[in-house]
């Protein structure tokens, strides 16, 4: 069963949260979203300087099943990209709570977000 990270938040679309200094918050897919993606091949992140909107699309991600919009579960600037990812979206599938983060941003507020919880209760998780 995927791990579901106890510490972070999620949005119903399989994005998670972590909150850093201030109001810098990372950005990434949960194990549950990587699970049934399969292998990560090419991810589209937003460019750093750029506004993101809470459940608006932001980007995609592709692997060898299928190719899915990524939404942003909050709204801000995107202060940085994880180029590593870029690189080697294998990341993502082999630590998607550590190396596999996708972007940063200066939120200025939430989506509606999940608790790890309610996140693993409404998607089969285990939370860890």
């Amino acid at each position: 069963m995927p791990k579901v990270a106890p510490e972070l938040q999620y949005s119903d679309e399989h994005e998670w949260v972590s909150r850093g200094d201030g109001n810098s918050v990372s950005v990434g897919i949960s194990e549950v979203a990587t699970d049934a993606l399969g292998d990560i091949v090419y991810v589209d992140l937003p460019e750093v300087g750029s506004t993101v909107t809470a459940g608006e699309t932001c980007g995609e991600v592709e692997s060898t099943k299928s190719v899915s919009d990524l939404y942003s579960p909050v709204t801000g600037e995107v202060t940085e990209i994880n180029d590593a990812v870029v690189s080697d979206p294998a990341l993502i599938n082999n630590d998607p709570y550590g190396a596999g983060w996708l972007f940063k941003v200066a939120a200025e507020s939430d989506g509606p977000l999940l608790s790890a919880e309610e996140y693993a209760s409404k998607n089969g998780g285990d939370l860890s």
